[in-house]
């Protein structure tokens, strides 16, 4: 098998270039047959000088640039259209691999009982070195009603995230995190890629879902690690972060979720998820942060669920720090 990488870019600094650096070491671990043929740079108009003196060592780099942030699914999708690879690799630029982090997954693609694996994730690891929480179930309704109310705090299975698990084993998941999305080609394309009507935030989720309706699996693989900061680009914009976040998972549950469970959601959306982050704000002290989250739901009334063209130009959600858990 050979492999590919797409990374999407919006103003990451040196995390991008820290991510390419490290590609090239991961590469040169891969088996023996398997080749790095080409790492996609897709660039959503970024202004800090990131898109510029990029390179991958030992291996062929080719930039993209975009006028204006298009979104992380787009985005994905349109870096992937012209490639070839057996697999390909969606990477966040706020990540480093390690040695193996290539070579594990690629490896585990290969194995014949493996045959219905479609996407693999790896572990990934926060800046002290430990191993975060990056899967998560298909999401229902009421793990979001369940989040709103505080259950998943004292019952972790009643949430979305699979927070109850020490990820410290291999194990099929429903979904692996979109920061490390290897899958592959053949079932990337047939089932069309990533959702672009998901600007970002549950496009990976979504796909995992689809893949698993089409008979594919998604496996973790706790063999091979990976450093994820976390937070990228949009940790300083955190009501653009929730408003896409919030439309994103109506847009999901409009598109999977029964007529009794979308009103469900919206309830829960509405009503029960506002009032439980002010509470969770208040209590800790943390006033200032209120009016992120009054201009997230702001939008998202202003807006009527449609992208505004304001945050489309400069959007900066797209670092996907919120597929993983926040």
């Amino acid at each position: 098998m050979d492999l590919s990488i797409v990374i999407v870019n919006w103003n990451s600094g040196d995390q991008l270039r820290a991510c390419l650096a490290s590609i090239g070491a991961s590469a040169a671990q891969l088996p023996p047959g398997c080749t790095l043929t080409q790492v996609v740079v897709v660039d959503n108009g970024s202004l800090d000088g990131s898109d510029q003196h990029l390179s991958v060592q030992s291996c062929r780099l080719r930039l993209m640039r975009n006028d204006l942030n298009r979104g992380f699914a787009a985005s994905c999708n349109q870096g992937a259209a012209s490639l070839g690879s057996d697999l390909i690799l969606f990477l966040n630029p706020d990540t480093r691999l390690y040695a193996n982090s290539l070579a594990a997954p690629v490896a585990l693609f290969e194995q014949a009982d493996h045959a219905r694996t479609g996407i693999v994730g790896i572990a990934m690891v926060d800046d002290s070195g430990h191993v975060v929480p990056s899967c998560a179930r298909y999401p229902r309704a009421w793990h979001f009603a369940s989040r709103a109310i505080g259950l998943d705090r004292v019952w972790p299975r009643a949430g979305h995230y699979m927070l109850e698990w020490d990820h410290a084993k291999t194990r099929q998941v429903d979904q692996v995190i979109g920061a490390f999305f290897m899958i592959r080609r053949d079932l990337f394309e047939a089932l069309s890629g990533f959702d672009e009507r998901f600007f970002v935030y549950f496009e990976e989720v979504d796909l995992a879902w689809r893949a698993r309706q089409a008979g594919w699996v998604s496996v973790y693989l706790a063999e091979a690690r990976a450093y994820h900061k976390g937070g990228g680009t949009s940790s300083g914009v955190k009501d653009v972060r929730l408003f896409y976040s919030l439309r994103s998972r109506l847009r999901y549950g409009r598109k999977h979720f029964s007529l009794p469970e979308r009103l469900l959601l919206w309830v829960v959306t509405f009503t029960l998820e506002p009032i439980s982050r002010v509470i969770h704000l208040a209590i800790g002290g943390r006033w200032g942060e209120v009016r992120h989250v009054a201009a997230a739901y702001a939008m998202l009334w202003r807006q009527r669920f449609r992208p505004p063209r304001s945050a489309c130009a400069s959007d900066p959600a797209t670092s996907a720090d919120g597929k993983g858990v926040p």
